[in-house]
């Protein structure tokens, strides 16, 4: 059983970690956002349409004082995205010398076995399929929630 102090900890070292949601559909990114909010996860949450966008966010986050930056980062990309896709965004952030270390979750509809290979060669840490019916998505969205609340104990 937590205690009221070992649930404190959590909430506050929740706080410190900030979830990037790299999604192009709007409907979805936010079926993502509620799903993890009704899982317990209440940290700061933020949305980018595309990949370049996210890729951009990153970039500027590798540039802070790290003695200054006292939040990490998780990141949820769709592969299927404008400008720049998942795959190339991962990638990116497994090739930056200071992003390297960032917990990366494939979100996609794809469930080709080859895509899932590729991604976890470039060392995505999950791929997830979302399923087209409503309810398996947030279902699923909800067993990621309660996969990041395992992690952060």
């Amino acid at each position: 059983m937590i205690d009221a102090k070992q649930r404190k900890l959590i909430m506050d070292s929740e706080k410190e970690i900030t979830v990037i949601i790299s999604e192009d559909d709007p409907g979805h990114a936010e079926l993502i956002r509620e799903a993890l909010e009704d899982s317990g996860i209440h940290n700061e949450i933020l949305h980018f349409p595309d990949g370049q966008v996210t890729w951009e966010y990153l970039q500027e986050q590798s540039t802070r004082d790290p003695e200054n930056n006292k939040h990490a980062l998780l990141v949820l990309l769709d592969i299927n995205m404008p400008r720049m896709n998942g795959v190339e965004v991962l990638r990116n952030i497994k090739e930056h010398a200071k992003l390297k270390s960032i917990p990366v979750i494939m979100l996609t509809t794809t469930d080709d076995p080859r895509e899932i290979e590729q991604c976890y060669e470039l060392g995505c840490n999950v791929y997830i399929t979302k399923p087209v019916d409503y309810d398996r998505f947030s279902d699923t969205l909800k067993r990621l929630g309660l996969f990041m609340q395992i992690i952060k104990l």
